[in-house]
């Protein structure tokens, strides 16, 4: 697949014990994206973070160690990632969704 210079990023903050259909909510995301061919996706986990209701969520305070901050990243053209923003509207419930305008340096793969 080849990516146009001009993309956009869609990155996706969520809570590691975020389920959707009784699997991590990061997993069907990523599944769905494939689904849609979308360029590809990285799942990124954070160490430290905190979202709306300001709660920490910290590797190192252990009652809080299963809903860890994650993070989705998705780089592909805007009609791409537009087919999959209906399944982020209906998946994510809680969380943060931005997207942005974002220019490809290079993209390679075998």
């Amino acid at each position: 697949m080849k990516l146009p210079e001009q993309a956009m990023l869609l990155r996706i903050f969520i809570g590691e014990s975020d389920k959707y259909k009784s699997k991590p909510l990061y997993e069907q995301i990523v599944l769905k994206a494939r689904e849609l061919n979308l360029a590809g996706a990285t799942v990124l986990k954070g160490v430290l973070g905190f979202g709306a209701d300001s709660r920490m969520h910290s590797a190192k305070l252990l009652e809080l160690s299963e809903d860890l901050p994650i993070v989705i990243e998705i780089v592909d053209t805007e009609e791409n990632i537009n087919k999959l923003l209906p399944f982020i509207d209906e998946t994510v419930v809680e969380g943060l969704v931005t997207l942005e305008k974002m220019k490809v340096i290079k993209y390679r793969h075998s």
